[in-house]
């Protein structure tokens, strides 16, 4: 039978909709050969419990952030809770990772393996920072996973994750890498892990488990989502291979974590900083603070210098700088790129450490913000007990801020103390005075202040 054009055309469309169906389906990843020679190193973790649980648990978090352990029971104080993660074999002889808040409180730990054998486990060592624990159990000739080398991820690359959510063993979801790098600080304002987010469906009792890439190799450990209701809406957290390699050897080797440390406090540069600084966009790390004696004081940084890379790598965000200078062992001397007085300079600095225990923060934070004189403030002696509170050794404090002024456009609030401008310290009304006598109008100039104990940098843009 002979078709007519519009026929033969419509005819020919679908025939070749239909082929594109067929190649998209053959182009779709097979994951079954990856959960096959996987699973049986995938374990389910059961820990039991006497009281409320220790550590990281999902009170101590933001809201939108769960950790995804699974604990049943009311929990009353006489009768023990029962809980449920995840973790997987790295090594035949017995040795297990898993999340810290998983195992942290835990009076008993056990391993239940995938053929239903079962183990009580030993906990070598736990790492709060990182949320990464390490366990061993008593066998022999294990099952074990690969894990991939650090850094080797893209975005977009399909990933898989194996685990036990709401106690349904060994349950397999995938998806692809959303981001890399995501910064999620913990209630301390710690900020040692460069997270890995991902579509994939992750859930209670997931805690600790392994993702896999297309290889069949663990590319990081799944620690949170973000979430309303306490369920999975397809934005997952993953601790990358580059902090779980370097938090594993530590702990087996000596059973607990040091991490490199510099002893600053930085922030976000933004628009009008960078601009002040001389940058030509927003990056790099601001130091507002330096931590007396410590690696950074000794090799020289102070307040008002852009960290722009550290040990040969680039620092887009105040938030990066953690994340390298976590990784490198303390003792090691490396090169910091920094731009002061709007030039670019090398600074060597010999990394410190900072222990399990230590308090010590590298925190970020971003300006926010709300002017007389030229810049617009009413501003008054900062007292002796306000300095000695703050570990000033000067300072003015600001009573009021003219609408519409300099200072109200950058965001200076009535209460903060500008211990800085520009390059001038700030110790009394005459250096103030003296500092604002000297500006010159369009100059676009970095303000130090502190706000309510905290230090900070914001840029002040002079009109007139």
């Amino acid at each position: 039978m002979k078709l007519s054009g519009k026929y033969s055309f419509f005819l020919t469309i679908a025939l070749m909709l239909g082929m594109a169906v067929q190649v998209n389906a053959a182009a779709l990843p097979d994951f079954t050969g990856i959960v096959r020679d996987n699973s049986p190193a995938v374990v389910k973790i059961i820990v039991e419990a006497s009281g409320p649980q220790q550590g990281q648990g999902p009170q101590e978090i933001p809201e939108y952030l769960r950790r995804f352990f699974e604990f049943r029971g009311d929990a009353p104080s006489q009768q023990p809770r029962m809980g449920m993660g995840s973790g997987f074999i790295i090594d035949a002889s017995g040795l297990i990772v898993t999340n810290d808040h998983v195992v942290s409180g835990a009076d008993k730990v056990l391993v239940r393996m995938n053929d239903r054998r079962e183990f009580e486990a030993e906990i070598v060592g736990t790492d709060p920072r990182s949320d990464l624990a390490l366990l061993r159990i008593d066998a022999e000739d294990l099952p074990v996973v690969k894990l991939a080398a650090a850094g080797e991820l893209d975005v977009g690359e399909w990933v898989l994750a194996i685990g036990s959510p709401f106690g349904l063993d060994y349950s397999v979801t995938a998806g692809i890498v959303s981001a890399k790098g995501r910064s999620l600080p913990t209630e301390n304002g710690e900020n040692y892990v460069p997270f890995i987010q991902t579509d994939v469906a992750i859930n209670p009792g997931n805690s600790g488990g392994p993702l896999f890439n297309l290889d069949g190799q663990v590319v990081g450990v799944n620690s949170q989502i973000f979430t309303r209701s306490g369920g999975s809406i397809g934005l997952s957290f993953a601790i990358p291979m580059s902090v779980v390699r370097n938090v594993v050897t530590q702990l087996e080797e000596h059973g607990k974590v040091t991490r490199g440390w510099l002893g600053v406090t930085i922030q976000d540069v933004d628009k009008n900083l960078a601009e002040s600084f001389g940058l030509e966009r927003p990056r790099g790390a601001l130091v507002v603070q330096v931590a007396e004696d410590g690696p950074a004081d000794d090799a020289g940084l102070r307040e008002g210098d852009v960290i722009i890379s550290f040990d040969g790598r680039d620092i887009p965000a105040s938030s990066d700088l953690p994340h390298v200078v976590g990784l490198i062992a303390p003792g090691t001397r490396v090169k910091a790129e920094i731009v002061r007085d709007r030039k670019q300079r090398t600074v060597k600095v010999e990394v410190g450490g900072l222990a399990a225990d230590d308090s010590y923060s590298l925190a970020g934070g971003e300006p926010d913000g709300d002017e007389g004189g030229r810049i617009g403030v009413v501003v008054a002696e900062a007292d002796a007990e306000m300095l000695e509170r703050w570990n000033l050794s000067g300072g003015v404090v600001v009573h009021d801020v003219v609408a519409g002024s300099p200072a109200a456009e950058a965001g200076v609030r009535p209460g903060d103390v500008i211990t800085l401008i520009g390059n001038t310290p700030v110790k009394s009304l005459d250096a103030f005075a003296s500092a604002v006598e000297k500006l010159e109008a369009g100059d676009t100039l970095p303000l130090r202040l502190m706000r309510r104990g905290t230090p900070l940098f914001i840029g002040l843009r002079l009109t007139q």
